[in-house]
C-alpha cells in the first residue's frame, strides 16, 4: 500500500514555490473576505497509555500549520477548534463573525474517523445555498481519502475535496479557486465550476468527488496524484500564528466570539509541538513514513527553529517543546546545524536557558551520535524517545541489539538526557523468559534498570500506507470482529490486539497490560523517591550562561543543588503517578476487548479494505491513492469472501 514515488527529480517543489504562493494569496486575500473554521477530529475513546496526557495538553501541529498558513496569507478570520477541548462542537451551529464560514476544514487521524465523519455529516446538513466548502485532510486522508465520501443515495453526505498532501497543496487549491471566484460567489459554487472545467486536475495531491448533481451521492473519486513535497521547510509560514486562532475549551455547540486569549494558551497547551525535520532512512515494513516522504529527508535551518521557539515562548510563555521528527538523528549535518544554533542561544540566557526539548530518535543513530550528545543536551534536549521496538531484533531490525540499546541509554543518561523507550510486542515473544532478554517483562526490566522513566508497549498494528498493510489483511491476520463486536478504527492504535496469528490472541492483550503494570505500580512509585532513575539531571556548565552562575553564593549554590536533586526524584515519581493514572484507563478500555478475544468468535478479514467508490486518476490513469482491487465505473462490485474461522487459521499456522 506504499504511496508511489514521483519521477526522479520531480519529488520536490521548485525552490521559492511556497514563498511565491504565499505572496499570490496575500494579494487575493485583499479581494476575498473569507471566513474559515478548522476542526481537529478527536475520538475520546482513544484516551489511554501512552498518549493520555499529551493528547489533550499539546495543540496538534497539523491544524495549527493550516491555520498559520491562512493567517499568514491574509485570511485572519480563521478559527481552530480542537475536539480534545470542545467535544460538543457542532458544525451546524458554527458562526464566525456572525456568519456561516466559507470554508470548513477537518483534519483527522485514522483513529478518529468516526468523529471526522460526524463533523462532515453535520456540515452537510446546513442549507445547500449556505453550506461551506468542505475540505478534509490529515494523516488518514494521506492514504485512504475515500473514508470521507458517502455512497448512500439516502444520505449523500461527504467532503467536497480531500487533501492528501501538506500545506502547499491546500494553498495551491485555494489559489486556483480564488483566481476563478467572482465577487461574493459562494466557495462551493466556485468549486463546482473548477471541477467541471478540469482546473482541479492540475493540483497534485487532492481527491475530489465527481457527481452528476450537487446533492447526489458520490459516483466517482478523481485522484490528481501524489503531491510534490516542499524541500526547504524554512519557506513554511511561522507556526506562531496558529496559537492566535485557537478556540477556548468549552462545552458549547457554538464558537466563542473571540479566540483563546494569549495568557490562556500555556495553561491549556503547556507543551508545544514543533516541526524540525521530516523523513527517515530506515525502510521498516510496518511504517509509511519513508514512502510518504518519497525517500527525502527535509529539515528547517537552526536559525529558523530558534526563531520559532523564541516567538512562541515570548508570546505565550511555553517552555516545553516536542519536535515532531520521524528520526531527529537521521542526518548528522542537519542535526548539528540545529543543535549548535540552539546551544548558542542557550548560552545567551533567557528565554532559551529555560527551554526543554524532546524528539524521536533510533537506537542505532543515538550510538552513532555519541560524541555530539553533550552539545545536544546543551541545546535543551532533555528527553529523547527511542524506537527500541524489540531489543533482540527478532521483530524489527534497525541495527539495534541488547548491548547497543543499553549503551544508548547509558550515553543519554551520562549526558543528562532522559531515555524514553518505545517497544513493540509480537506473537512470538513470550511474557517472561529464563536467563535471556527475549521475554517482554525481561526487556521492560532491563530498560527500567538502564534508566527509563516512562514506557510505551504496543502491539504491531497494520498501518495504512505501509508495505505490511495489505498483506496483513489478505493473509487473514487482521481481525474483522471479536465476540460480535467490530474492530473499529479507534482501536487501531497499538493498544489493542487487532492482528495476530497467535492461537490465543487474548494472551497478547494481557501481556501488554502486565508489562505496563510491572513498570507503573505503587512499589516503583515509592522506590523512585529513594532510588530515582533521573538523579543525573544536572546540566553541564555550558548549559547556563557564565554571568548567571557567578552571581550565586556558596549557600545559594548548595540549596540549588539540593533542590535539583529533589526535583530529579519528583520527576520520576510524577512519571509513575501519571503512568498509573493512564494505566487505569487502559485497563478499563482494553480488558473488554481482551475478554471478547478470549470468549467470543473471531472473524478475520480476507482482503485489505478498498474504496467502495470507484477511483481514477487524471486523464484515465490509475489512481495513486487506490489499493489494488479498487473499482472503476465499468466494474461491478466483487462479492465478499466468507470470513476465515479463527480455529482453521490457527491450524494453518
Amino acid at each position: 500500500m506504499e504511496l508511489p514515488r514521483r519521477a526522479r527529480g520531480d519529488e520536490l517543489l521548485a525552490p521559492g514555490a511556497m514563498s511565491a504562493m504565499r505572496a499570490r494569496l496575500r494579494h487575493l486575500s485583499e479581494k476575498n473576505d473569507l471566513t474559515t473554521v478548522i476542526a481537529h477530529a478527536f475520538d475520546h475513546r482513544t484516551r489511554l497509555l501512552p498518549f493520555i496526557y499529551a493528547d489533550t495538553r499539546m495543540a496538534p501541529a497539523g491544524v495549527r500549520a493550516i491555520g498559520s498558513a491562512l493567517f499568514d496569507c491574509g485570511f485572519e478570520k480563521t478559527r481552530i477548534v480542537l475536539q480534545e477541548w470542545n467535544r460538543n462542537f457542532s458544525p451546524q451551529h458554527m458562526r464566525l463573525n456572525g456568519r456561516i464560514p466559507d470554508l470548513f476544514l477537518v483534519s483527522s487521524m485514522h483513529l478518529h474517523v468516526a468523529e471526522c465523519n460526524r463533523l462532515v455529516r453535520e456540515a452537510c446538513r446546513i442549507d445547500h445555498d449556505k453550506r461551506p466548502l468542505i475540505i478534509v485532510g490529515g494523516p488518514m486522508i494521506r492514504y485512504e481519502p475515500w473514508h470521507v465520501f458517502s455512497t448512500d443515495p439516502a444520505d449523500s453526505w461527504g467532503a467536497d475535496i480531500a487533501v492528501t498532501g501538506e500545506e502547499y497543496v491546500f494553498l495551491n487549491l485555494l489559489d486556483v479557486l480564488l483566481s476563478m471566484r467572482a465577487r461574493g460567489e459562494p466557495m462551493r459554487s466556485v468549486f463546482e465550476r473548477a471541477r467541471g472545467s478540469g482546473a482541479l486536475d492540475g493540483i497534485p495531491g487532492i481527491v475530489y468527488a465527481n457527481k452528476t448533481s450537487p446533492e447526489g451521492p458520490t459516483e466517482e473519486l478523481v485522484d490528481t496524484g501524489v503531491q510534490r513535497l516542499l524541500g526547504d521547510l524554512d519557506e513554511l509560514p511561522h507556526p506562531y500564528f496558529g496559537y492566535r486562532l485557537l478556540e477556548a475549551p468549552g462545552n458549547d455547540h457554538e464558537l466563542a466570539l473571540k479566540p483563546l486569549s494569549f495568557d490562556m494558551v500555556r495553561k491549556v497547551s503547556p507543551v508545544s509541538s514543533i516541526m524540525m525535520t521530516a523523513g527517515c532512512k530506515f525502510r521498516c515494513s510496518y511504517c509509511p513514513i519513508p514512502a510518504y516522504n518519497q525517500s527525502q529527508f527535509r529539515a528547517k535551518s537552526g536559525e529558523r527553529i530558534a526563531e520559532e521557539i523564541h516567538q512562541i515562548s515570548h508570546a505565550f510563555g511555553i517552555t516545553t517543546f516536542f519536535s515532531t521528527d520521524d528520526n531527529f538523528f537521521n542526518n548528522t549535518k542537519r542535526t548539528m546545524d540545529i543543535v549548535e544554533t540552539l546551544a548558542a542561544r542557550v548560552r545567551m540566557g533567557r528565554p532559551f536557558s529555560k527551554i526543554r526539548l524532546g524528539s524521536e530518535v533510533t537506537v542505532h543513530d543515538t550510538v552513532r551520535m555519541r560524541e555530539h550528545l553533550p552539545v545536544i543536551r546543551d541545546a535543551g534536549f532533555a528527553a529523547l524517545w527511542l524506537g527500541v521496538e524489540d531489543m533482540t531484533a527478532t521483530l524489527v531490525k534497525k541495527a539495534q541489539d541488547k548491548d547497543k540499546t543499553l549503551l544508548a541509554f547509558q550515553l543519554l543518561r551520562e549526558n543528562n538526557i532522559l531515555p524514553m523507550p518505545m517497544m513493540m510486542h509480537h506473537d512470538s515473544q513470550p511474557l517472561v523468559t529464563w536467563k535471556s532478554n527475549y521475554g517482554l517483562i525481561n526487556q521492560v526490566r532491563a530498560l527500567r534498570k538502564a534508566g527509563a522513566t516512562s514506557m510505551q508497549v504496543m502491539m504491531l498494528t497494520p498501518a495504512p500506507g505501509s508495505k505490511w498493510y495489505e498483506n496483513v489483511f489478505d493473509s487473514g491476520l487482521a481481525f474483522k470482529s471479536a465476540g460480535g463486536t467490530a474492530a473499529e478504527p479507534y482501536i487501531y492504535d497499538g493498544n489493542y490486539v487487532v492482528a495476530s496469528k497467535h492461537p490465543r490472541p487474548w494472551l497478547k492483550q494481557l501481556n501488554m497490560l502486565l508489562a505496563y503494570t510491572y513498570f507503573y505500580n505503587p512499589v516503583r512509585l515509592l522506590g523512585s523517591l529513594v532510588f530515582s532513575k533521573t538523579t543525573n539531571v544536572f546540566p553541564s556548565k555550558e548549559t547556563r550562561p557564565e554571568i548567571e552562575t557567578r552571581r550565586y553564593s556558596a549557600t545559594k549554590k548548595l540549596s540549588r543543588f539540593i533542590g535539583r536533586k529533589a526535583k530529579a526524584h519528583i520527576v520520576d515519581a510524577l512519571s509513575q503517578i501519571a503512568g498509573m493514572w493512564g494505566l487505569f484507563h487502559t485497563y478499563r478500555r482494553t480488558i473488554p476487548w481482551g475478554w471478547r478475544l478470549l470468549r467470543g468468535k473471531i472473524e478475520r478479514h480476507d482482503h485489505s479494505p478498498v474504496s467502495p467508490i470507484p477511483m481514477r486518476g487524471v486523464d484515465g490513469k490509475a489512481a495513486d491513492h487506490a489499493l489494488p482491487g479498487t473499482l472503476n465505473l465499468k466494474q461491478k462490485k466483487r462479492p465478499a469472501a466468507p470470513a476465515i474461522p479463527d480455529k482453521e487459521l490457527a491450524r494453518a499456522g
